[in-house]
């Protein structure tokens, strides 16, 4: 990669480590949540790059995550909450271990058949997205009539997700014409799952990735201050699977409007070496680790193909100083809603910034790549395209933005994050057939 693209990455991604990933959790201990980071607790408080001279954008082509939510399986709340009501029964339990009851007790209640489902705090993220990129793109978002195509997974969660942000959208601009859809037909790009060598790849990580859960989860501690026998741990508990249980919960936390709060639990060093084995695990299964042949990113080929083969329509490579090409002259959106098991792995593929990176060393993998930074709930990729302004003739130009952040792309820009469309789609054209003439 060239020097300039490196520095633009460092820039742009705030990857010239001032601090590490340690230091950052620490700092704002909701970053070790991971997938489950409320995207309000990390916006982005750089400004946009103004548009390159005689530049306009004129279409968006996004993949968006739904919001926060609550947990998907009820044993992610009633594996934890059965142990401790186990240990309170038997008289096992310190005050700490009583009061942690309490609260697994007092937050129950509201998980009662809501698994999964859309909170209030995920509404308000996607009312926020699209707030923002209203104000941040006003040529597309507020132009007269502008068709606004979006389209969502079957999962509620990721309806509610597009219909909130379109909601913004429209208060926006009044005379937008929305389209929403939801289908089972747009399943095999918007929540594509693994298949072929990505399957068969995917498949050989559990081994690894049981030992590094193994190797940073060092219950010893918690389990003093949950319980009063240690006999009774050892006969009784699953030590490390309950830690791991407890910090699941309590990252989630964050995705709703409550006091409860179960963080406290954990050291900073426990909260670091918990996030530490998730950071480890979503690589080896969705981002290019050599350790999985670098093909995870490939689980996302169909939407890659859909993102080419739809900006195709829309999108011409040049612009001349007449603008007679009638999908030239129209600026409109293309928005998709889905998972955070597409969007982790579709910003690998794209390469944007950090995101390609591949690490031989899982013990430095956060030198380089932190998720926390790919897939908050409500994450997305915003591809913002843009052409010569009236009268003036030049090459399409893109920027890509990850969590409204920008980011660089594969290639050499043109300037700053502005990078030539055709040479963009010429890269990526390039990476899927050398995929599938491998297969």
């Amino acid at each position: 990669m060239r020097t300039s693209v490196i520095a633009l990455c460092l820039l742009c991604c705030g990857t010239a480590e001032a601090q590490t990933a340690q230091e950052e959790i620490k700092a704002n201990r909701y970053l070790s949540g991971s997938n489950y980071l409320d995207y309000d607790r990390y916006l982005p408080t750089t400004p946009l790059t103004a548009a390159p001279k005689d530049y306009e954008p004129f279409y968006m082509s996004h993949y968006g995550r739904h919001g926060s939510r609550w947990l998907i399986s009820e044993g992610d709340y009633t594996s934890p909450l059965n142990t401790m009501r186990d240990a309170d029964a038997a008289g096992k339990l310190t005050p700490e271990g009583k009061a942690v009851l309490q609260k697994l007790e007092a937050f129950y209640p509201t998980t009662i058949k809501r698994l999964g489902e859309l909170t209030t705090v995920g509404e308000r993220q996607h009312h926020g997205i699209g707030s923002r990129m209203a104000k941040n793109f006003p040529e597309i978002f507020k132009a007269k009539n502008v068709p606004i195509d979006a389209r969502s997974t079957v999962v509620i969660r990721c309806i509610l997700s597009m219909e909130a942000e379109c909601e913004e959208l429209a208060a926006a601009n009044p005379t937008a014409r929305i389209h929403n859809d939801v289908s089972e037909s747009f399943q095999y790009y918007l929540n594509q799952p693994w298949e072929g060598e990505v399957r068969k790849k995917g498949r050989s990580a559990s081994k690894l990735r049981n030992e590094y859960n193994k190797k940073l989860t060092n219950p010893e501690r918690l389990m003093k201050v949950l319980f009063n026998d240690q006999q009774y741990v050892y006969d009784e508990i699953r030590a490390g699977a309950l830690m791991r249980q407890l910090f699941e919960v309590a990252a989630n936390m964050q995705s709703h409007d409550t006091d409860i709060e179960l963080y406290s639990l954990f050291t900073d060093d426990e909260v670091y070496n918990q996030w530490k084995q998730r950071n480890i695990g979503w690589y080896l299964d969705y981002g290019p680790a050599p350790q999985t042949g670098s093909v995870m990113p490939f689980s996302q080929l169909n939407l890659l193909k859909n993102i080419i083969e739809t900006t195709d329509t829309i999108v011409p490579l040049s612009v001349g100083g007449d603008l007679q090409s009638p999908t030239a002259k129209t600026p409109q959106a293309t928005l998709r809603f889905g998972h955070e098991v597409c969007v982790m792995p579709l910003a690998c593929l794209l390469e944007l910034g950090q995101c390609g990176a591949r690490v031989e060393n899982l013990d430095t993998l956060d030198n380089v790549w932190r998720n926390y930074r790919i897939f908050p709930m409500a994450c997305n990729v915003q591809l913002i395209f843009y052409r010569p302004k009236k009268g003036k003739e030049g090459d399409i130009l893109v920027k890509a933005l990850l969590n409204e952040r920008e980011v660089s792309m594969p290639g050499q820009p043109v300037t700053g994050p502005y990078y030539r469309w055709a040479d963009v789609r010429q890269y990526y054209l390039g990476k899927i057939r050398k995929f599938e003439n491998a297969d």
